[in-house]
């Protein structure tokens, strides 16, 4: 555009706002719009190029934003094909997990495999993620019933292949308890984050069956504590409030781990011999998460008060093991009449020591106590081992007597 000298040059506001101030001829340069697809009637509908210094031409379409792909020459898909749903989606974002779960009927264990997760949720700086696997049974402590894998550093695609075992897991625990499977990323410089998790009810397993599951991980919001438990132990335990309630009701005990124990009269020596083997999943009793536990046994009416044994103490730990054996000399018929009271403690240096949980075995016992021991009765000189649920409830008699 050239005019004599001293003639004054007229630009309208469109040419105006495109010039290009590098030196040489003016010249417009292209619009922003020209880089962005537009969706439109007729054959430029999709393309678009420079309209030259004058006004857009009045059939393109508004614009619509395309994907960062498109600025570096990507086609967009078609209408109506699916997208991505890594940003959209929840359930697809945060990843998959794979394993296998058994249970052992015969053994009372539960054996889970954790196999390996796919495309989890990034959740470090570059991308990537250090994950590990945390397994609860709900509703319980989860301190005391917490089991993990190692964590696998730096992928999205982590493959654990390990297995996690829970004892002393009853056929009533398959009916109402549930399995949480947690994916936290590993952090040392700060708390742990929470990528996702899994619930599985126990009860969709059937005996010696091994069931294989591929699910994707769901957001869920941290389980409650107790109410009744101080603020500094809010950390310890976790309960699944609504399936307590709905499970166990109004005026039922609280369960405060198992304890697997050994019965066998001997015929020979005339006696009854009880084999302390092991505890699981107690509750913890101490400020650092767990508890150090003993047992003592009593075989109640105990008029001289010459019937208690008890167990060493293992420190630091919710899932004790003792293998220790204690005999009582006593008649069959007479030992009909009479009630082993097994307690677990914990020990404390300098102050009452804090009960855990107990269980009664005798005439007066339900359900697995009283077959326990009616099987005892009635097949002597056969040891039988049985897994026992420990609950919140003093016995009256062991109130009585010192704590030590």
């Amino acid at each position: 555009m050239r005019g004599r000298r001293g003639d004054r040059m007229t630009i309208n506001i469109q040419e105006h706002m495109a010039i290009n101030v590098c030196p040489g001829p003016i010249r417009p340069i292209r619009q922003i719009s020209d880089y962005f697809p537009r969706r439109g009637p007729g054959p430029e509908g999709g393309g678009g190029g420079s309209t030259g210094c004058g006004e857009a031409p009045a059939h393109l379409a508004p614009l619509a934003l395309a994907p960062p792909a498109a600025l570096l020459g990507a086609t967009t898909p078609d209408d109506g094909a699916e997208v991505d749903s890594y940003d959209s989606d929840d359930t697809t974002a945060l990843g998959t997990l794979e394993f296998d779960l058994l249970y052992d009927q015969a053994s009372c264990m539960l054996h889970c495999r954790i196999l390996r997760a796919k495309g989890l949720k990034p959740m470090d700086f570059n991308g990537l993620a250090d994950p590990y696997v945390k397994l609860h049974l709900l509703p319980g402590a989860c301190k005391a019933n917490k089991l993990k894998t190692k964590t696998q550093r730096n992928t999205l695609n982590p493959v654990w292949n390990e297995e996690l075992t829970y004892s002393g897991i009853t056929g009533d625990d398959i009916t109402h308890k549930v399995l949480r499977i947690s994916v936290c990323d590993e952090d040392k410089l700060s708390h742990n984050e929470f990528i996702g998790e899994i619930r599985v009810p126990l009860r969709r397993l059937k005996p010696s069956q091994k069931k294989h599951f591929n699910i994707c991980l769901e957001r869920q919001v941290p389980l409650p504590s107790p109410s009744s438990m101080s603020a500094a132990l809010r950390g310890i335990s976790c309960y699944l409030k609504e399936l307590e309630q709905a499970e166990q009701g109004p005026g039922l005990l609280e369960e405060r781990g198992r304890i697997l124990l050994s019965l066998s009269y001997s015929s020979r020596r005339h006696g009854l011999l009880v084999g302390i083997v092991r505890c699981a999943h107690l509750a913890a009793m101490d400020v650092n998460g767990y508890s150090d536990p003993y047992v003592k046994t009593y075989l109640r009416p105990d008029v001289d008060k010459k019937s208690k044994h008890k167990t060493c103490v293992k420190k630091k730990t919710l899932n004790p093991e003792f293998n220790e054996e204690f005999f009582y000399e006593i008649e069959l018929s007479t030992l009909a009449t009479k009630t082993l009271e097994v307690t677990v403690w914990d020990y404390d240096i300098g102050k009452s020591n804090d009960f855990i949980g107990g269980v009664s075995l005798g005439p007066g016992a339900r359900g697995e106590a009283q077959k326990h021991w009616n099987d005892c009765l009635h097949q002597p000189d056969t040891a039988l081992e049985r897994w026992h649920t420990l609950t919140s409830e003093l016995p009256p008699a062991a109130g009585s007597y010192p704590l030590a």
